[in-house]
């Protein structure tokens, strides 16, 4: 896997906002595929050094803010959830998981299943309800992807995708505030790697394909209030940081509707 090491993020304070809209975010980081930049070997590393060789790609190295805790407080922005689904398996899906069928969203290829979810979608498109497991971890965070595509609605999206609390609220406040447009094409998922995984908390990188390489995102799931919710960035950073480049899908799950 080939991750770029630049001491600078690529992606400038204007890019804060706009990169809750993944396209943003993607075609950014194309640049760093095309342009001169040096980048090193680094071996498959699975679990927590997995984890820790993204915490090296961010800028300076240093460790990134401890997440908030969530809260049981009411689910700002969307119904009560409702969903009262099974924990299901536990397990880390090593091997693509078991489908219905996939659909298209915001123009993105996402699964469906009657076992991971979603069991619910609401009048705007929006896909809740997933299993309390990885797998369901995973399932959530393709559609996570596809909804935060869609920049016609990216603030009501943050309302009900993150985790409540101040960082979300930070979050919406600048997006409320930019009036910028990306008019990007979104890459569809390729794959994804589960970087750490407990019973209500899973790190994962999602793979999208970028001219002849691939571009990572990394999320961060919480099972809030009865489902998979986002963990915001902190505070001026944006949604999906680090951001990686790979060499082919190797270290990931192939995995795509596509």
């Amino acid at each position: 896997m080939s991750r770029d090491t630049g001491e600078q993020s690529p992606f400038g304070r204007g890019f804060v906002a706009a990169c809750i809209v993944i396209g943003a975010v993607l075609v950014c980081g194309a640049v760093l595929l095309i342009g001169d930049l040096t980048s090193s070997e680094t071996a498959a590393v699975p679990g927590q050094a997995q984890q820790q060789a993204a915490v090296q790609a961010e800028p300076g190295g240093a460790e990134p803010a401890a997440p908030a805790t969530p809260v049981n407080l009411p689910s700002a922005g969307r119904p009560d959830s409702g969903c009262n689904r099974a924990a299901g398996d536990q397990a880390i899906p090593q091997q693509p998981p078991a489908v219905d069928g996939w659909e298209v969203t915001s123009r993105i290829v996402v699964p469906r299943s009657s076992v991971y979810g979603p069991a619910k979608t609401d009048a705007d498109g929006f896909r809740r309800c997933f299993a309390h497991s990885p797998t369901g971890a995973v399932y959530a965070a393709y559609s996570a992807y596809a909804a935060m595509a869609d920049q016609d609605k990216v603030v009501a999206t943050a309302r009900k995708l993150m985790v409540p609390g101040p960082e979300t609220d930070a979050l919406i406040r600048e997006l409320q505030a930019d009036k910028s447009t990306s008019g990007y094409t979104v890459p569809q998922v390729a794959g994804y790697h589960v970087i750490d995984a407990g019973p209500d908390r899973v790190s994962l990188m999602l793979a999208t394909s970028v001219d002849a390489a691939y571009m990572s995102i990394t999320l961060t799931l919480v099972w809030h209030d009865g489902d998979w919710r986002l963990q915001p960035p902190a505070a001026g950073e944006p949604v999906g940081a680090p951001f990686a480049q790979h060499r082919d899908l190797s270290d990931f799950v192939a995995w795509s509707g596509v």
